[in-house]
């Protein structure tokens, strides 16, 4: 079999992937029961009642600065225990401490959970076993080695030492500071480090241990030789490195102990960047890395040296939108990954140290009830690992099992709560339930208010039925009024692009929720009606306003011309633009780039984007923007930063461009963007002048997506009416946001209302 070329026809479906054999999944159940799914396995001498596996989440900033594992952190998890879920696996712990400089801050403080610090953080692993083992699950710890080149550079600023790697290797945050080249007797002590972790993490009860080996950590760069360009010594065999740790930790834990290991079927950066690879510095360095036969005899290697059990991704931060597929990925994007796997294991006869069969775990998008168990009936896994979903809904499993898939949660694929979050400095949230992470503090969810009120929630988005659900709860009277003739709000329009799929779902739950609120008499719900504030004025003891916001439009020559059209406009009707072939989307944010990509691969169009901003989708989870940028850039979208609008003519729009020749490359997917108080010190050897140039640029229609503004009017009048004892803003009408800010303002108030 040719395994390259399966992964570069794998990656070049990732565009228009409907079209390509991906199919779109929703909240069904006509697969119910789910006996796959509920069937046990057996992994080592650990048997798990299931074979849903929660992922390791990353639990940033959710354990003491010490390390050791908080209250946040123990009823995060439980709450998933709780709700079914077979095999717990935590996120990273890191225990190369005193050799990877990057894992410490000022102080000596972290904000990773440690297990290896010292006695004091092993009550709250004790803790951790005992709360999921209370709900019949297993919990694995995942164990990494080490960050490497993607750990946080400011350690040369804070501890004057340079980030350490396989190789000398430039550091992915900051491509100009150099990662120094580990020695073979450094990583011996990180071995060592890890059985020792081992050792600790039996004797506190944990079920296994779970190496993570995957996304280019450390553990990966000294195994792969994209990343491992040594020449001798122990360690220039790409295998031994990991190998000899299995081994510590078998000798360390016996045999009969469970080790899974996460990895890397393929970096796929080839297969990604083709011909980049060898003209941009950054990634050329990278360009021979581990081909997939030989990744498959490593893991069979692996085995023999004790591994139980692997779960298989591919990427790497360099494209990071392959091991954090965004939403406008396909569901089940990697199931071939874990199937091609599977059946070279079975091809193979390979089994494990005691005899059985290696279960291979999938991953990537498999949040659908459906989706996971046709892919245990039809042999792609042996088991599904589920992150963001549980987040999304902690009750996912249980939920599965009775087959009320209707009133699953579905995530969203935002990644803003459970990935941007931590990256830009906070814990790992969801942007659909503003419980995640916050279980400690609402125990009880919601509790009965004491004195009982009349309310009226004003707009039917995400923060209206998260209000009128929470006030419910609470058992107040509630009564949802919405403009329109359907519920959701702007959740309509985000949902009708083919990569907003789970934006569709999550409208569906939205109406699912709706029709379970009906049922109860103390709700109601009114469509087709505009709140007038002297028609409601003492006639409700709270009034809530979850009324949106309206696109933003600029003051500039001809911005009303017919062919210039809202995004919103566009996406509800596109027939709007049947007669225009040259498009100009002014603005690069979010929308912006969504709707580019939609006018691109859904209505063919010859697409241009401008922002004023340096960046495109600054502040958005950087693998959703990479995955958007890349793929517009392989569909020859023009992207123009740094860019201000100045005039729209018949075919053409005049603007100002930046031609500062260190502006940045709008392409660049391959480096993130750093949080703007992260100050890159490289910056000012190559300052952005302002450097102004007049053009043209062709386009014979306009599409704006500059932005909104929230829609406060009602609001203002009823605070000045004085037309309720309460009044409330929540959602967009606070700020214009995301999903994410209005549940949870929404939740947070209704909850003390």
């Amino acid at each position: 079999m040719d395994y390259e070329k399966k992964i570069y026809n794998l990656l070049s479906s990732y565009d228009s992937w409907w079209d390509k054999g991906f199919e779109t999944p929703k909240m069904d159940n006509k697969l119910y029961p789910y006996n796959s799914i509920f069937t046990p396995i057996q992994i080592n001498n650990c048997t798990v009642k299931n074979r849903i596996v929660m992922a390791p989440m990353g639990n940033i900033d959710m354990a003491e600065e010490t390390g050791r594992p908080n209250e946040m952190m123990l009823k995060y998890f439980e709450a998933r225990a709780r709700g079914g879920v077979g095999l717990i696996t935590t996120g990273l712990v890191p225990v190369s401490y005193g050799i990877d400089k990057s894992l410490i801050e000022l102080g000596d403080l972290t904000y990773f959970p440690r297990i290896d610090r010292s006695r004091t953080v092993y009550p709250g692993w004790r803790d951790l076993a005992m709360l999921c083992h209370a709900h019949d699950a297993k919990v694995f710890v995942q164990l990494t080695p080490g960050l490497g080149r993607v750990g946080n550079p400011q350690c040369l600023i804070t501890q004057h030492s340079f980030p350490r790697s396989a190789s000398f290797n430039p550091n992915w945050y900051m491509s100009a500071v150099p990662c120094l080249r580990l020695s073979d007797h450094s990583l011996k002590k990180i071995i060592k480090k890890v059985g020792q972790a081992s050792a600790d993490a039996k004797a506190l009860n944990l079920d296994g241990v779970y190496l993570h080996g995957h996304e280019g950590y450390l553990l990966e760069q000294v195994s792969n030789s994209a990343f491992n360009h040594r020449k001798l010594g122990r360690y220039a065999n790409k295998e031994n490195f990991a190998c000899d740790m299995v081994r510590e930790i078998r000798k360390r834990v016996g045999p009969d102990y469970p080790i899974m290991y996460r990895i890397d079927l393929t970096l796929a950066l080839n297969a990604t960047y083709k011909e980049k690879m060898r003209k941009v510095k950054p990634l050329k360095r990278f360009k021979k890395e581990r081909q997939v036969h030989e990744t498959l005899r490593f893991m069979e290697h692996l085995v023999k040296c004790g591994v139980d059990i692997f779960d298989v991704d591919m990427g790497c931060y360099d494209n990071w939108f392959l091991p954090h597929p965004p939403m406008s990925m396909p569901s089940g994007c990697f199931l071939e990954l874990s199937k091609l796997v599977k059946d070279y294991f079975k091809e193979k006869g390979i089994r494990s140290n005691k005899g059985l069969e290696v279960p291979i775990v999938a991953v990537g998008k498999l949040g659908y009830p459906d989706l996971a168990e046709s892919a245990l009936r039809e042999e792609k896994c042996d088991m599904v690992m589920l992150g963001r979903p549980l987040l999304a809904d902690p009750d996912w499993v249980n939920k599965a099992f009775k087959g009320d898939t209707m009133s699953i949660r579905p995530c969203i694929g935002c990644q803003e709560g459970c990935l941007n979050e931590f990256v830009e400095g906070g814990h790992p949230q969801c942007a659909v339930n503003p419980l995640t992470a916050f279980e400690y503090e609402f125990p009880n969810e919601v509790t009965k208010a004491e004195v009982k009120k009349n309310c009226l929630v004003v707009g039917s988005g995400p923060g209206g039925v998260m209000m009128a659900k929470t006030l419910l709860r609470r058992g107040h009277t509630v009564t949802i009024v919405e403009k329109e003739d359907h519920l959701g709000g702007q959740v309509n329009e985000a949902s009708i692009a083919r990569i907003k799929y789970e934006m569709k779902n999550y409208l569906y739950y939205l109406e699912h929720e709706v029709n379970e609120m009906k049922k109860n008499p103390n709700f109601t719900l009114v469509l087709n009606k505009e709140v007038k504030a002297e028609e409601v004025k003492d006639k409700y003891d709270v009034i809530v306003c979850a009324t949106g916001a309206k696109e933003s439009k600029i003051n500039i020559p001809c911005i009303d011309n017919e062919n210039v059209f809202f995004a919103q406009e566009i996406l509800k009707n596109p027939a709007k633009l049947n007669d225009f072939n040259e498009i100009l989307v002014a603005g690069g944010g979010m929308v912006g780039c969504e709707t580019a990509y939609f006018l691109r691969y859904e209505l063919n169009k010859n697409v241009s984007v401008i922002e004023m901003d340096k960046y495109f989708m600054n502040h958005m989870c950087t693998a959703n923007r990479s995955h958007l940028i890349h793929y517009l850039d392989e569909g020859k979208v023009k992207l123009f930063n740094m860019t201000k609008l100045l005039e729209i003519k018949k075919d053409s729009i005049v603007v100002d461009v930046n031609v500062s020749k260190n502006k940045p490359n709008p392409y660049v997917c391959w480096a993130p963007i750093l949080p703007e108080n992260i100050e890159n010190p490289m910056d000012k050897l190559k300052p952005i002048k302002d450097v102004w140039k007049r053009e043209e640029i062709k386009a014979d229609a306009i599409v704006l997506a500059l932005g909104s503004r929230s829609e406060t009017s009602l609001y203002d009048e009823l605070v000045k009416t004085q037309a309720a004892k309460e009044i409330y803003r929540v959602g967009d009408a606070i700020k214009p946001a995301r999903v994410w800010e209005a549940t949870r303002s929404a939740f947070r108030k209704g909850a003390k209302i």
